[in-house]
């Protein structure tokens, strides 16, 4: 395994250094072990997430009793894809890395199983909301960008557009202050160079719902400038409506790029930083930035001189925390409403609908909703994949 990510890390060198042919595959033959992932790892029923196309479950390496996390997807084309591009810039930097794959059989199904290093750090946001009441700067920022920006950088020159990049996707390794920041669940990722753009949009219509143009690597780039959005002031640039998936105004405002840098939390933000996202979220992607342009913006390239000024993300996500849990609610219901043509959903009107960012404005009390979790299935009833 070793090896194999020693491969994967001088084979995204010789991409960097621009010398692999993008045609020729820079990385590690896809390895599927048959034998019963027992054999090797102790499964439990702890669920540390839900990924776009299966659960990850808590499990523990028998030889060395590393914590890692099992990813358990149906056997599907689908599934299939999505292991073999994260398998590809497994070993990228900063993106999670896999350390085995496993063909089993669970519960009577065939199952492609995914030993993933386990991401004990936790979610970006949460991260910065524990902070209390140490300082959030403006160059603190511009470093998570830069480290998440790698991550994407990694994926275009391998031909690979990730289209789900968002708060829940980004996970640090540790708890602790030095730890890394990585991308995961490649559920939605698609190889760029098999046609001229990807045929479907991206679907995170959070982030990317501009109508029925196509989206390839621009959908991601579309996804950073949100990010960064929230990251300098604990709320996104555009709303969709509590309890809806998706409403016509927050489409609306979407396509036309209607969003603002409220004061006063954007009021001590340098130009530079607002100017970046202007290029970000640029409606047509064609006038989108680019990764190679995003990372050489002295914003991102030169975070040393980036100011230290002190943000206000930390207070409004700390105070509005069952906002954001709302936020992140309706983002997952608008991933499931995107898979069918949103015209032909019946959406609720905007004008009877409750407005986010207006109802934390105003201090009005938000309507609540009950997710329901999900059970984790456990270590039991594996079968080798023969």
């Amino acid at each position: 395994l070793e090896e194999r990510c020693i491969i994967a890390r001088r084979s995204s060198g010789s991409l960097d250094e621009g010398n692999a042919d993008p045609q020729t595959p820079a990385f590690p033959q896809l390895e599927f072990k048959r034998h019963t992932v027992t054999e090797d790892y102790k499964v439990t029923t702890q669920v540390l997430g839900l990924g776009i196309n299966g659960k990850v479950l808590e499990c523990y390496c028998k030889k060395t009793g590393e914590k890692c996390a099992l990813k358990i997807l149906s056997d599907t084309p689908k599934a299939r894809r999505e292991v073999d591009l994260h398998w590809r810039v497994s070993g990228g930097p900063h993106i999670v890395r896999i350390l085995s794959l496993y063909e089993n059989f669970h519960q009577g199904k065939k199952c492609l199983l995914i030993v993933m290093e386990c991401m004990e750090g936790g979610e970006l946001f949460s991260r910065i909301q524990a902070r209390g009441d140490r300082a959030f700067t403006e160059r603190e920022v511009s470093e998570i960008m830069h480290d998440i920006g790698s991550a994407i950088d990694f994926l275009h020159r391998m031909d690979i557009a990730h289209r789900d990049v968002k708060p829940e996707n980004l996970l640090y390794t540790t708890k602790e202050t030095n730890a890394t920041l990585k991308l995961t669940d490649f559920g939605f990722a698609k190889e760029t160079n098999l046609h001229k753009s990807l045929e479907t949009p991206c679907y995170t219509p959070y982030y990317v719902v501009l109508g029925p143009e196509k989206y390839d690597k621009s959908c991601d780039m579309w996804s950073l400038g949100v990010i960064m959005y929230i990251l300098l002031c604990g709320f996104p640039p555009f709303y969709s409506n509590t309890g809806q998936a998706i409403s016509p105004g927050m489409k609306q405002r979407i396509r036309l790029g209607q969003y603002e840098f409220p004061n006063p939390e954007w009021a001590d933000v340098s130009e530079e930083a607002k100017q970046l996202i202007i290029q970000l979220l640029k409606t047509d992607p064609s006038e989108r930035m680019t990764i190679g342009q995003f990372m050489n913006h002295p914003w991102i390239s030169q975070s040393m001189v980036v100011p230290l000024t002190p943000l206000h993300t930390s207070r409004v996500l700390t105070e509005d925390k069952e906002l954001w849990d709302d936020v992140k609610e309706e983002m997952a219901s608008a991933l499931a409403t995107m898979r069918v043509d949103y015209d032909q959903v019946k959406i609720k009107d905007l004008d009877t609908s409750n407005n986010p960012l207006l109802n934390k404005r105003r201090k009005r009390p938000m309507p609540g909703g009950a997710e329901g979790a999900e059970e984790a299935d456990g270590g039991e009833g594996w079968k080798s994949g023969v």
